[in-house]
């Protein structure tokens, strides 16, 4: 059993499945609270808006989430064989578990994720919602097949599918609150403002991981250049690419603290943001460009996956704020 855990990644899963419930909960929940509407069946009050995507479809949407996922890192596995024996001196599928085994549990999961990705969009209304995950475990598929040996291409399709992990939770709310509120309510308020905060965390999301991938394909030179990967270390030089993930992390930074300047100005948040995000991206900086073997890189990759935790559980932090009318 461990095997299979470990094979479809289970500590990146419950990220992935803390991240759609703290987007739920903790980020587009509150939020609506904090929205007055008057139901045409009410007493003429304002009345709080509040989520109208039904639970069980919302733990549908989540496992069709993983069971895609899940896929990804089976299929990823399975063609990373020999770049993984000089990488890592391990691997799981071709060993402990068989190829055909792999490719078996990489369709049942993608069937899996694919079939409840079209149940839970035709129960919406928006059934072309569906084609979304279709779409998603083809660009796994070919991500691992192909994408990941071409200079960046593969590196920006992990974080855009990263980023598209929070924003999934809005692209299925909104419809459900749109469809409620039309109906029952005297007008319906600009719901722009749930993609603006979920939109943060999203491209939080995709600058972090498109950052940490440059910095694992770094740590995985030796492997990607004996087999001819044009990943950006092997085709610009790892100098070259220590300087892009550096000017990566300068960047989610400065974004930061810009949106805190503008958008937030709180004194928790700017708190939070350095203390728990921005010191430790210094010190990724610090060990990336004193780096000199494969150990200080890893360092550096797990920090950065630490990190991207600690941005989501920024959700918490607001939740708290809202309840308060801090922000």
């Amino acid at each position: 059993m461990i095997k299979y855990l470990n094979l479809v990644r289970w500590q990146n899963l419950l990220i992935v499945i803390l991240t759609m419930f703290l987007m739920r909960y903790a980020v587009i929940e509150p939020l609506l609270s904090k929205v007055g509407v008057i139901l045409l069946h009410g007493s003429g009050e304002e009345t709080p808006m509040v989520l109208q995507f039904p639970l069980f479809d919302f733990i549908l949407l989540v496992a069709a989430t993983i069971f895609i996922t899940a896929g990804g890192y089976v299929i990823n596995d399975y063609f990373d064989i020999q770049t993984d024996l000089i990488n890592k001196g391990r691997v799981i599928v071709g060993t402990r578990i068989e190829r055909r085994q792999a490719m078996m549990l990489h369709n049942i999961f993608n069937l899996a994720g694919v079939s409840i990705g079209f149940y839970i969009s035709w129960k919406s209304g928006y059934l072309l919602l569906g084609i979304m995950f279709l779409i998603v475990s083809g660009l796994l598929y070919f991500y691992s097949a192909s994408y990941k040996r071409q200079f960046l291409i593969g590196n920006i399709i992990v974080a855009l599918l990263t980023a598209m992990v929070p924003l999934l939770v809005g692209f299925y709310e909104w419809p459900a609150l749109y469809k409620y509120y039309s109906v029952n309510a005297i007008t319906i308020p600009e719901l722009n403002f749930l993609f603006f905060w979920i939109g943060g965390f999203a491209l939080f999301a995709f600058l972090t991981t498109l950052t940490r991938e440059i910095i694992k394909d770094i740590e995985d030179f030796e492997g990607d250049i004996a087999y001819g990967r044009n990943t950006v270390p092997v085709v610009t030089g790892i100098i070259t690419a220590k300087v892009i993930s550096v000017s990566l992390i300068i960047i989610t930074i400065a974004l930061l603290y810009l949106i805190w300047y503008f958008y937030l100005f709180d004194k928790i948040t700017l708190i939070y943001i350095s203390a728990v995000v921005v010191i430790p991206l210094i010190f990724v900086i610090i060990t990336v460009f004193r780096s000199t073997d494969r150990k200080r890189m890893h360092t550096a990759s797990r920090l950065m996956k630490i990190i991207m935790l600690a941005g989501i559980l920024y959700s918490v932090v607001v939740k708290a704020l809202l309840n308060c009318s801090l922000i």
